[in-house]
């Protein structure tokens, strides 16, 4: 069975934008054409594409997700290599979780400093301005 690539997008949930730049950086390969230069998709090609949509929606790059193609190609390869991948990925997700934890605890902090009425002093816009030596820089100064 081979199929256009309308009908693989359908198939994948995938735009044929994202399939063209798939193949494009060598995530895809081997994709047949008929005489007219068009795509078509194999059963395994669709495959292939959903098991890059399913590691895109858990975030790996492209470079993690072209590593773990490779390893799923490779049926000599030992599963402590995918892990070891998944844990270094996860390690990289918590990290980013802590971080933007960390802006939202300061942003929750400012916003509850403000008062938000019509007076124009706002401690939000006083922390932004500061310099790291905690003096405020340039433009208005408060007296």
């Amino acid at each position: 069975m081979n199929i256009n690539i309308s009908q693989a997008a359908q198939a994948t949930g995938l735009t044929p934008r994202m399939i063209r730049h798939y193949e494009s950086i060598g995530l895809l390969t081997g994709t047949a054409r008929t005489a007219a230069g068009y795509r078509l998709f194999s059963e395994q090609d669709l495959h292939t594409l959903r098991f890059i949509q399913r590691a895109r929606s858990l975030g790996f790059s492209i470079e993690q997700i072209s590593q773990l193609l490779a390893l799923w190609q490779d049926r000599e390869r030992s599963s402590a290599v995918v892990k070891t991948l998944a844990r270094e990925h996860l390690k990289e997700l918590e990290d980013k979780i802590a971080g933007l934890q960390a802006m939202h605890d300061s942003l929750s902090e400012l916003a509850s400093c403000c008062l938000g009425d019509e007076r124009p002093d706002c401690p939000i816009l006083d922390r932004l301005a500061e310099t790291p030596g905690g003096d405020q820089a340039g433009g208005r100064q408060h007296n």
